[in-house]
């Protein structure tokens, strides 16, 4: 069995900061590529960030400069500090791991629970 846990979400001020992370457990024999992504209501699910084994980064264009992206390969932790937030940011936030189990050497997608994000004055 894989679990994503995702922990930080929230209510925040418009121009305040928020820093999610996402912990990968279980039997993993190693994770490739790993991202976020949200859905904010009467949307489609839209990728936010993604970041390769090897620290590779890619953005969505609403976020670049706002947002940043890292990871702990010896921890197989995800993170994302999202600065300057915008009334825009609302929704639930999700992450995402491509990853192999030990036995399988198979890539399979693998999602956390989902986090609210509610940016609001």
């Amino acid at each position: 069995q894989v679990q994503l846990v995702e922990s930080g979400g929230g209510l925040v001020q418009p121009g305040g900061s928020l820093r999610f992370s996402c912990a990968a457990s279980g039997s993993i024999f190693g994770i490739n590529a790993m991202g976020w992504y949200r859905q904010a209501p009467g949307k489609q699910r839209e990728l936010v960030a993604a970041i390769t084994r090897g620290d590779r980064t890619n953005y969505a264009d609403s976020v670049k400069g706002r947002f940043t992206i890292a990871r702990d390969n010896a921890k197989n932790i995800l993170y994302l500090q999202m600065n300057s937030l915008k009334s825009e940011d609302t929704a639930v936030y999700y992450c995402n791991a491509n990853l192999m189990i030990i036995g399988t050497m198979l890539p399979i997608d693998y999602w956390g629970q989902g986090t609210q994000v509610t940016v609001s004055s």
